[in-house]
């Protein structure tokens, strides 16, 4: 009777198991449309953790907070263009998502390079909407027969006067440049308005940003929360690394799936631990070796979005300034933002794209009218390109999060606007 009972046991073991391996198999081709044993999923480790760092950031002399060179831009299945566009990519040596290091020397008279400035929606356009400008250009004769080389010097977090500051870096120490965009707006009034509620001026790189790296460079103003939140974060990290290890070893199909899922828990857990760290107010520290400026006017939250405005408008038209002596043509985008709109959502993308949890729903709200108003004398100014609206009749989702970035379609269509606002204007193409 005991060795009939083991023979059941090891029966009901051996099918569950081949049954297991069969669901789990049919479910990675289902996700790839490979077979599992002869194909492996890519699972990159967080390189700070691998090589014991604690971020890969760190903190410009000029541009404010940066990545380090070599810092992985993963790019989603969804948001991919292209069958050639890489699943991952890397900064350069300046800490830009970019196909080269900076400055670009042009190798041939041809050669036509185009700058694109502003946060990280025109770090994520740098990746998703570049080609679909650059094809629409390439339909006016003037640029048909020429290599449009762009470079990116967008980056997350970034708002005036970055831009104009990265710009007059990389002019002065002999970066050309053809062609000017600069995609911004959200950036301007989001966040300065959380460094207003911070302290800091709202000229200064944002709070949000910096001072996750503040705290690291000077403990003391480190809070109880964020001594907890910062040990969570390295904690999931570690997590990640080694489900990514255990995932590059394993040949079991199964297993594989329960790893997957594991590793997509921890994934998920350390990004949300990253927004909550980043949303904890610091303790002031006047002994931090990071100086960075308290407000310098006495505002209320309707004069800091308004302040914000102007200095975004200031600082655009002296952008236009530098490139206009040099000859080079520059175009400014106010960006659109899903709080700020007459776009109808549908149900589903109204659940991505819209929260009244989000920290910069109020700001967008109350900052975007801000900037209209300053929209009006910037056009007499700088080419300017007000998109606010290209979404509007758009069926399709757009917006791919609650903060401001886009989808694929979304990323064409302000390709689109920015071509035709192009193309249309005063230029050596008409």
């Amino acid at each position: 009777m005991l060795r009939r009972a083991l023979w059941v046991i090891v029966v009901n073991v051996v099918v569950f198991c081949v049954l297991a391996e069969s669901v789990a198999l049919f479910i990675f081709y289902n996700q790839t449309g490979r077979l599992f044993y002869t194909y492996r999923k890519p699972y990159e480790p967080i390189p700070e953790t691998q090589q014991g760092r604690i971020t890969g950031d760190g903190l410009h002399p000029y541009f404010g907070p940066t990545h380090r060179q070599g810092h992985p831009f993963d790019i989603p299945e969804t948001l991919r263009e292209r069958s050639t566009t890489p699943a991952r990519l890397t900064t350069n040596n300046f800490g830009f998502v970019a196909a080269h290091d900076y400055p670009f020397v042009k190798t041939n008279p041809n050669q036509f390079v185009i700058g694109i400035f502003g946060g990280s929606v025109g770090a994520w356009f740098c990746q998703i909407g570049i080609n679909r400008l650059l094809d629409d250009l390439k339909a006016n004769p003037y640029f048909k027969g020429r290599e449009l080389v762009p470079l990116c010097l967008s980056h997350e977090g970034y708002k005036q006067p970055q831009q104009l500051l990265v710009l007059s870096y990389f002019l002065s120490i002999g970066q050309a440049f053809d062609l000017v965009v600069n995609i911004d707006g959200f950036n301007e009034v989001a966040l300065a308005s959380l460094n207003h509620q911070r302290g800091l001026d709202i000229s200064m790189p944002s709070a949000m940003h910096l001072e996750p790296l503040v705290n690291l460079v000077n403990q003391s103003s480190l809070t109880p929360e964020k001594l907890q939140s910062l040990a969570a974060i390295s904690e999931y990290k570690e997590r990640i690394n080694y489900l990514v290890g255990r995932l590059q070893q394993n040949r079991i199909a199964a297993i594989n799936v329960v790893l997957e899922q594991l590793h997509a828990s921890a994934t998920r857990s350390y990004q949300a631990e990253l927004g909550r760290f980043s949303s904890l107010p610091s303790n002031p520290s006047n002994a931090s070796l990071i100086l960075a400026t308290p407000s310098v006017t006495a505002r209320d939250e309707a004069r800091a979005l308004a302040d914000a405005a102007t200095h975004w408008s200031e600082a655009s038209a002296l952008m236009q300034t530098m490139l206009a002596a040099r000859g080079v043509t520059y175009f400014h985008v106010l960006q659109p933002n899903q709080y700020f709109t007459t776009r109808t959502f549908t149900a589903d993308e109204a659940k991505v794209a819209r929260s009244d949890s989000s920290p910069f729903k109020t700001s967008a709200e109350a900052g975007y009218p801000a900037l209209m108003r300053e929209s009006a004398a910037l056009k007499t100014r700088v080419n300017f390109l007000d998109a606010t609206g290209i979404f509007d009749r758009e069926a399709s989702a757009v917006y791919m999060d609650d903060c401001c970035h886009y989808t694929l379609r979304g990323n064409q269509l302000l390709a689109d606007a920015i071509a035709g606002r192009i193309l249309t204007s005063r230029g050596p193409w008409n």
